[in-house]
């Protein structure tokens, strides 16, 4: 496995002056305040519903119908299923079994 070597850059104190200029001049984003920071609760407790939901994953299939794997395709029709939307590798996979079986089971 390699290592990722991740290099924190600076900004040099204009960069960073200039940063702040523009923070202090958006007025879409003011900087909030010690005041502001202190009333702010946790989404858990403002929105748990929502936070709850955002924490469940798709469990592991109890009997796996399909198998993952790598494939290479030629760019056109790669792209071709995936303007179609969601839902574009079932009907490329359902494409391929009409293909090799004849059928649409």
């Amino acid at each position: 496995m390699s290592k990722v070597k991740h290099d924190i850059i600076f900004p040099t104190p204009e960069e960073d002056a200039a940063i702040r200029a523009g923070i202090a001049a958006d007025p879409d984003a003011p900087e909030r305040t010690p005041e502001e920071l202190a009333r702010m609760r946790p989404a858990s407790e403002v929105v748990p519903h929502i936070v709850e939901r955002s924490r469940h994953t798709r469990g592991k299939q109890k009997a796996p119908t399909k198998k993952h794997i790598s494939i290479r395709l030629d760019a056109d029709l790669a792209e071709h299923f995936r303007s179609s939307g969601p839902g574009w590798q079932t009907r490329l996979n359902d494409a391929l079994r009409r293909t090799v079986f004849g059928d649409s089971e």
